[in-house]
């Protein structure tokens, strides 16, 4: 655990790769996770609005989904920590406003199931 869901708009031009290493790396380094149980992906939005105005701009949203027991102060810092990871990586289109956010969200622990297996 975590799970990491980094969504974007296709008019940002971003290396998915690069954004997923940064922020696996903030995840690892706020000490909450083993390495191995961070996991991440990224999904380009095709079809997105901002606003009702039309106007040049883009967005990425990160949803860190964690299972509960971690206190608020522990999830505000994960969060702030992988904003910094995104901003470091993302670059706003020349003229383009870009809103980047993250938010944390806790699975219920007593319902979470998870299997390794090895092959």
């Amino acid at each position: 655990m975590p799970h990491l869901t980094l969504e974007y708009t296709a008019n940002l031009a971003i290396d998915p790769a690069a954004a997923l290493t940064a922020i696996n790396a903030a995840a690892f380094d706020s000490g909450l996770f083993g390495e191995a149980d961070i996991k991440s992906r990224a999904l380009c939005l095709g079809d997105f609005r901002t606003g009702v105005q039309t106007g040049a701009r883009a967005f990425a949203h990160l949803r860190i989904a964690l299972l509960s027991g971690r206190s608020a102060d522990e999830r505000k810092q994960l969060a702030n920590a992988a904003l910094a990871a995104l901003m470091a990586t993302l670059v706003p289109p020349a003229g383009h406003e870009l809103q980047l956010s993250v938010e944390t969200v806790e699975l219920d622990r007593a319902s979470y199931a998870k299997a390794v297996v090895h092959g």
